[in-house]
């Protein structure tokens, strides 16, 4: 099979791309110039780069490759979404139609927008299965009581936010909420919620939106994520199961192992 890749920025679309032709799939990646590794290149047939805002090239370049199916992968950070992008007339007219200019909105218009152009986006996770967290202890060290009250706090939080867009990312220190992620990202976050905690441990709670549209807007743990975690003094992880991705797996386990972070998916 043929398949188009929307590949942002980190360590996702490269997994995406060397996962997928593993597996015997053709990938052609379509790369934001702002954002997306240079890596990419190795890792997919053919690369097209385009630039944040460029939806014309963009579906001109899957249309001459023949591509039908596609999905996107990485990160494209919100706040380049409003202070970098310079659209072309088909996203200016597109940004001018949405009521709301929310990430979701937009993002979700251009995917619609993209099947209209008859390049349906699939599922960011297709080639993924084996790297979505499990339910249940997912280190050696377990959640303390105090960590498990935390995670019970702050799954309420999350639940409630993110129906706004806000919140997928929340951090928690003695059931009281410290930072609350919005277009910062979980990893700035975290470190926010560090300058509050006056060195008390706090436990990470990170979770999927109620409707959460796992073509474009999936959670991801990457290595840097638990870097973040020991800096800020948080020993605890919790994380959707079955909609969380963790990205390099195994360092991620092993590197929460030796700094005693207690990761469970729920």
């Amino acid at each position: 099979m043929k398949y188009g890749l929307i590949a942002g920025g980190g360590r996702f679309p490269l997994i995406v791309a060397s996962s997928a032709r593993r597996q015997g799939h053709e990938i052609v990646a379509v790369a934001i110039k702002e954002e997306a590794d240079p890596a990419i290149e190795q890792q997919v047939d053919r690369c097209h780069w385009i630039s944040l805002g460029e939806l014309t090239k963009l579906v001109r370049a899957f249309q001459d490759e023949g591509i039908t199916e596609a999905v996107m992968a990485g990160r494209v950070r919100h706040s380049r979404i409003y202070s970098a992008i310079r659209p072309d007339w088909k996203l200016f007219k597109l940004l001018a139609s949405l009521p709301r200019k929310n990430t979701d909105s937009l993002i979700g218009a251009i995917a619609n927008f993209l099947e209209g152009e008859g390049i349906r986006l699939l599922d960011s996770t297709l080639f993924l299965e084996p790297y979505l967290a499990k339910k249940g202890p997912l280190t050696r060290r377990q959640a303390s009581n105090d960590e498990r009250a935390d995670i019970v706090y702050g799954l309420e939080v999350a639940q409630t936010l993110t129906e706004f867009d806000i919140g997928q990312t929340v951090i928690i220190c003695e059931c009281a909420c410290v930072a609350v992620e919005a277009m910062e990202g979980t990893n700035e976050a975290i470190v926010r919620a560090a300058r509050f905690s006056n060195g008390r441990p706090l436990t990470v709670v990170k979770m999927a939106k109620p409707n959460q549209d796992m073509r474009f807007d999936v959670p991801v743990v990457g290595p840097l994520t638990i870097e973040k975690m020991i800096e800020a003094k948080a020993t605890a992880l919790a994380i959707e199961a079955g909609k969380t991705l963790l990205l390099d797996m195994e360092e991620v386990v092993e590197t929460a192992n030796r700094a005693k972070i207690a990761m469970l998916g729920c």
